[in-house]
């Protein structure tokens, strides 16, 4: 008979007692309790998700997933770095619900690490929670306008669900379109057609 070795303790993620740097927080591995993102050097929890917020995730991505061009992928929850810091300071890193990134990043995270940046980013999604929607509507609004990133969609799932697509305006920051319910249809920054109300059924 083989005596098979016992697992040891689970390894304890600590909160840091310093602000951060991208470098140091991409270091820190995956957390025993949960998704975090990284605001100003500061280690944020997020809140777990109820179940419509997952199902709204995977049925947006399936319907994603069609229509992006060759050069883009889409990606679920996934660590970006909003450059809104410099090399070596307390840095920002968000998690968005969804990303359409580029190829050519996915591939130079593989060869380099540590995380995607926000200029490999052409449009990141955040799915409206019951604890997110200020920070969803307000926080990471700025945040990416301020990060470049060209669009942004809010998705907000007290039913109708409804969309608000954002986009680059300038120095202006974004520029909010009014939400739409039933279909979303755009032309920027590739042609698509999103049934919002098939989301939740």
């Amino acid at each position: 008979m083989i005596a098979l070795s016992q697992p040891g303790p689970a390894r304890r993620w600590e909160i840091p007692d310093h602000l951060l740097t991208i470098e140091e927080y991409a270091a820190l591995g995956e957390t025993d309790s949960g998704f975090t993102e990284l605001v100003e050097g500061r280690v944020v929890m997020s809140p777990s998700p109820v179940p419509d917020h997952g199902i709204v995730m995977l049925e947006l991505a399936q319907q994603l997933a069609g229509q992006v061009p060759n050069h883009l992928r889409v990606l679920p929850g996934t660590d970006v770095d909003l450059g809104l810091a410099p090399a070596g300071r307390p840095g920002f890193s968000r998690r968005p619900d969804l990303l359409i990134v580029e190829k050519a990043g996915i591939a130079r995270v593989r060869r380099e690490g540590p995380m995607l940046r926000a200029e490999e980013v052409a449009v990141v999604i955040e799915i409206v929670s019951p604890g997110s929607k200020r920070t969803d509507y307000h926080v990471k609004h700025d945040e990416y306008a301020d990060a470049g990133i060209p669009h942004y969609w809010i998705v907000d799932i007290i039913e109708p669900v409804s969309l608000v697509a954002c986009h680059q305006a300038g120095e202006f920051g974004y520029l909010d379109a009014a939400a739409v319910t039933g279909t979303f249809t755009t032309d920027v920054p590739f042609p698509v057609k999103i049934d919002l109300a098939a989301l939740l059924t």
